[in-house]
C-alpha cells in the first residue's frame, strides 16, 4: 500500500513537470507565434503602423502570439533580424521591399517556417508567400485628384528612396494627373530615408518653391515633413498607405491607400480558418480587391476635393478594374 502510494505521488509530480515545466509555458503552446520584422520602425502612421494594425487584430481576434521587430533602416540587421524571427515563430511577416536579398537567402534554409513578404516577391520559394500592391493604380487616382485641384499646373511628389517601388507610385502619379490635365507638370525627389521628416520637409519645399501647389509624400516617416511644409507654405498635401487625412485635415487632402494588415490579417486568417497556405505564389492587391485605393478621411473633416471630382474617381477605378485604363508601372 505504502509503495502505492508513493507510485501515485511520483505521478502525480510528473504530470505537474510536464504541465508547468521547460520550454514554453502550457498556455503557449498552443498559440501560433507570429513575428513582423519591417525594415523601418513603428510610428510612422503609414505603412509599417498599418501592417501592426494587422496583426493587432490577429492578436485580438485569434489570440495569436504577436511580436514586432523593427530594423530601423540598418541593412545590417535585416538578415540577422529575420533569423531572430524565424527561430521562435511559425509566421515570419517581412515588411519592406528591403529584405529581399535576406529572404532569398535565409528562407530556402528554413523550410519549415512560413514566410509572409510584404511589398515584393523572392519567386521560385516554397515557404514564402508574397503579397504585391499595385500602387501605381492607387497612384493614378490621387494624381488625378492632385491636377484637378492644382491652380499652378504644377504637382510634386517626395520619394522616400529612387527604387522600383516609389518609382511605381510616382509613374502612377504623372499618369493619373497628364490624364486629367494634359498640361500639368509633374515634378519629384527623394529624400533617401523613410525615417526622416526634416529632411521630408526640405525635399517639399524644394518644390513647392518650384511652383508645386500639391505634394504626394510617399516617404513613410519621412512624409511628416511634407505635411509641415505644406501647412507653413499654405499648400496641399497627399498622403500615402494609410488614410492620413487626420494628421492635418486642412492640408492632406486625400490619401493613396495600401490596407498592409487587412492584407496581412486575411492570409494568416485563411491559415488558421482553412488551413490555407500558398506558399511559393505571388498575390496582387490591387483596385479590384479594394485594398488599394484613395481616401478622403472622415466625412466630418474638412473636404477639398469636390464630390464632382470624386465622382470621376469613381469612374475612373471602373474603369481601371475593366481594364479600359491601363497604368503604366516600373514591376514586373
Amino acid at each position: 500500500m505504502v509503495f502505492k502510494r508513493i507510485l501515485a505521488i511520483i505521478l502525480a509530480v510528473l504530470c505537474v513537470v510536464f504541465a508547468f515545466g521547460c520550454g514554453k509555458d502550457n498556455e503557449g503552446d498552443d498559440k501560433l507565434v507570429v513575428t513582423i520584422v519591417v525594415a523601418g520602425g513603428l510610428g510612422d502612421r503609414s505603412f509599417y503602423d498599418s501592417a501592426n494594425a494587422g496583426l493587432q487584430r490577429l492578436i485580438e481576434e485569434y489570440g495569436v502570439d504577436g511580436r514586432v521587430i523593427e530594423c530601423k533602416e540598418d541593412a545590417s540587421m535585416y538578415q540577422i533580424q529575420l533569423v531572430n524571427a524565424a527561430e521562435e515563430s511559425d509566421f515570419v511577416v517581412a515588411v519592406g521591399w528591403q529584405f529581399w536579398d535576406a529572404l532569398s537567402e535565409l528562407a530556402p534554409q528554413m523550410p519549415d517556417v512560413k514566410f509572409i513578404y510584404v511589398d515584393e516577391a523572392v519567386e521560385g520559394v516554397d515557404n514564402i508567400f508574397n503579397i504585391k500592391y499595385a500602387q501605381n493604380e492607387g497612384s493614378f487616382l490621387v494624381g488625378y485628384a492632385a491636377a484637378k485641384m492644382s491652380k499652378t499646373g504644377k504637382v510634386g511628389a517626395v520619394g522616400g528612396m529612387d527604387g522600383d517601388t516609389i518609382n511605381d507610385f510616382i509613374v502612377g502619379y504623372k499618369q493619373g494627373a497628364e490624364y486629367a490635365n494634359p498640361d500639368i507638370e509633374v515634378m519629384w525627389n527623394y529624400a533617401g530615408t523613410y525615417e526622416d521628416p526634416a529632411k521630408g520637409k526640405e525635399c517639399a519645399l524644394a518644390l513647392y518653391d518650384s511652383g508645386c501647389d500639391i505634394v504626394f509624400a510617399i516617404a513613410g516617416k519621412t512624409g511628416d515633413g511634407v505635411f509641415n511644409a505644406a501647412a507653413e507654405t499654405n499648400n496641399y498635401a497627399i498622403g500615402v498607405d494609410s488614410d492620413q487625412k487626420y494628421i492635418n485635415p486642412d492640408v492632406i487632402i486625400c490619401s493613396m491607400i495600401k490596407q498592409v494588415g487587412n492584407s496581412i490579417f486575411k492570409t494568416i486568417e485563411d491559415f488558421i480558418e482553412e488551413g490555407k497556405w500558398e506558399g511559393g505564389t505571388i498575390w496582387t492587391a490591387n483596385l479590384s480587391t479594394g485594398l488599394v485605393g484613395i481616401g478622403y478621411g472622415e466625412e466630418t473633416a474638412p473636404q477639398q476635393i469636390s464630390d464632382e471630382i470624386k465622382a470621376e474617381i469613381k469612374a475612373i477605378i471602373g474603369k481601371i478594374v475593366a481594364g479600359e485604363i491601363v497604368v503604366e508601372t516600373t514591376r514586373k
